[in-house]
C-alpha cells in the first residue's frame, strides 16, 4: 500500500521492550515530509476533510490549554452541568470553533457533538466564548455572540432525523476527559473529531495537549526538547481509512506559527498473552466488576507484577485517552462495561475507533460484533454495544471475548 510520496525517507525502528514497563515503544515507522500530511495526494479520497479536521483540532487544542492556564487566576471558567459533569468555557470554545469552521468548509455535512448552549445562556457566559473562540478563528468576518451559540447548537441539535439510510457527518467530542482537563497539568484530555461516511468511520483525529513521549530514538532535531522529551505541546493523531494511523507534535504552544512535519506510524503493541498485556479501563468502574478478574488480579505497580497479575494503567482519563494508548502501542486493551443504566455515547469512541483500528488493532462489542453506528437512527448520538465496548490490539482480542462470555454473567 501506497503510503508516501517515493521522494520521503522514511524507515523501520523497533526497540527492546519489557512487558511491562510504560514507556517501551513498539516498532515505528517515520518520515519526513514536507507537506502537511503522510499520505498520498491522488490516492486518499478525504484528504482535504483530513487537512480540515487537523487544522482545527490543534486550533482547538490551543483553545484548551490558553483557557486552563486563565483556570488559575480568571473566576466564572469552572462550571457544572445540571448532571455535575464538570465543564468549562473550553468545552462550549471548542464545539463552536470546529462548528464554524467545518460549516465553513463543509457546509452540507452536519456535525454531531456533545453540548447545547442552554447552560451558556442561561449563565450568560456567551462573551467568555465569544472571547476565546474570535482569538483562534480563521473567519475575516467578526463573530458575534449569536453566531457562536448557532454554531454550538448546530451540533447539540441537529435539524433533521438521519433515519436508516446512510449519511455523512461529522463525529466531535470538544474535551473528552474534562475531568482531567480540571485535574492538573499532567491529566490527559482529548479533543476528538472523526467523519462518518455511509456508516463507515472514513477519518479521526485527536489532539491530546498534555502527551509526553521519549523522543530518544528520532533523528530530527525539529522535535527534540531539554531532555529529549516534548515539550507540554503534546501530540496529535490521525487515521485515514486504508491509509494507517500516524502522530506528531502539535503545533508549538509557544510559539504558534512553528510546524513540525516529523509523522511517526503508529502501531498496537505485539503481546499476545493476556498476563503480559497492559489495560485501561474507565476511571468511573472497578477492575472487580470487569469479566477477566475472576483469574486475573490487578495491580497499577509497573515494577512488582506478580503471577496471575495483569497492569492496569491508570494515567488517563475519558475513553479517546485510552483509544490514543492502545493506537499508540502504550496500552494493550481498553475494557468498557456498559451496564443496562449506562449511555454510550458516540463522541467518546468515534475518532479513537478509526485510530486502533488503522493502527492494527481491533474495536467490538463484547460479544465480537462491529459497533454499529446507526444504532441511534434518529440523532446518531448514541451507542448500543452488547455488553461493552471491547478495544485490543487484535491480537489479545479474542481471548478477552472468551474471558468475557464465561464469566460476564457472574460478574
Amino acid at each position: 500500500m501506497a503510503l508516501l510520496h517515493s521522494s520521503s525517507h522514511f524507515s523501520t525502528v523497533r526497540c527492546t521492550r519489557s512487558p511491562h514497563r510504560i514507556s517501551a515503544i513498539p516498532r515505528h515507522q517515520y518520515c519526513n515530509v514536507r507537506s502537511c500530511l503522510p499520505l498520498p495526494v491522488q490516492n486518499a479520497k478525504y484528504r482535504k476533510e483530513l487537512e480540515a479536521a487537523v487544522d482545527v483540532v490543534q486550533r482547538a487544542c490551543r483553545l484548551c490549554v490558553d483557557v486552563k492556564s486563565s483556570l488559575l487566576s480568571a473566576d466564572g471558567q469552572i462550571l457544572e452541568k445540571n448532571d455535575q459533569t464538570p465543564v468549562t468555557v473550553a468545552d462550549f470554545g471548542v464545539q463552536a470553533l470546529v462548528s464554524l469552521e467545518l460549516g465553513t468548509l463543509f457546509p452540507s455535512i452536519p456535525l454531531v457533538a456533545e453540548e447545547d448552549s442552554t447552560f451558556l445562556r442561561a449563565k450568560n457566559l456567551a462573551h467568555s466564548v465569544l472571547t476565546v473562540v474570535t482569538e483562534k478563528s480563521s473567519s475575516q468576518n467578526e463573530l458575534m455572540q449569536d453566531d457562536v451559540l448557532e454554531a454550538i447548537d448546530r451540533g447539540a441539535n441537529v435539524a433533521f432525523a438521519f433515519g436508516s439510510k446512510p449519511a455523512t457527518y461529522w463525529v466531535l467530542d470538544p474535551i473528552d476527559g474534562t475531568r482531567g482537563f480540571l485535574r492538573g497539568n499532567d491529566v490527559l484530555y482529548v479533543v476528538g473529531l472523526a467523519l462518518v461516511v455511509k456508516g463507515e468511520i472514513v477519518l479521526g483525529v485527536m489532539g491530546c495537549p498534555n502527551w509526553h513521549r521519549d523522543l530518544s530514538d528520532e533523528s530530527n532535531s525539529e522535535d527534540f526538547e531539554s531532555g529529549g522529551v516534548w515539550s507540554r505541546s503534546g501530540a496529535i493523531m490521525i487515521a485515514h481509512s486504508g491509509y494507517g494511523t500516524w502522530t506528531r507534535r502539535l503545533l508549538d504552544m509557544q510559539s504558534p506559527n512553528k510546524v513540525f512535519h516529523n509523522w511517526t506510524r503508529c502501531f498496537v503493541d505485539e503481546y499476545c498473552l493476556v498476563h503480559e498485556a497492559r489495560f485501561c479501563i474507565p476511571d468511573s468502574q472497578m477492575w472487580e466488576s470487569l469479566p477477566p478478574s475472576t483469574s486475573l488480579q490487578a495491580t497499577t505497580n509497573a515494577d512488582q507484577v506478580g503471577n496471575g497479575q495483569i497492569l492496569l494503567l491508570r494515567t488517563c482519563c475519558g475513553s479517546l485517552c485510552k483509544y490514543f494508548m492502545v493506537a499508540a502501542g502504550r496500552a494493550s486493551v481498553f475494557i468498557l462495561r456498559a451496564k443496562s443504566q449506562t449511555i454510550v455515547k458516540t463522541w467518546d469512541h468515534a475518532a479513537g475507533m478509526i485510530c486502533v483500528h488503522e493502527a492494527g488493532g481491533k474495536v467490538t462489542d463484547w460479544k465480537g460484533s462491529d459497533i454499529d453506528l446507526a444504532a441511534d437512527q434518529a440523532g446518531r448520538r448514541i451507542l448500543s454495544p452488547s455488553g461493552g465496548v471491547l478495544v485490543t490490539n487484535g491480537r489479545l482480542h479474542d481471548l478477552i471475548i472468551e474471558m468475557t462470555a464465561s464469566t460476564s454473567s457472574i460478574i
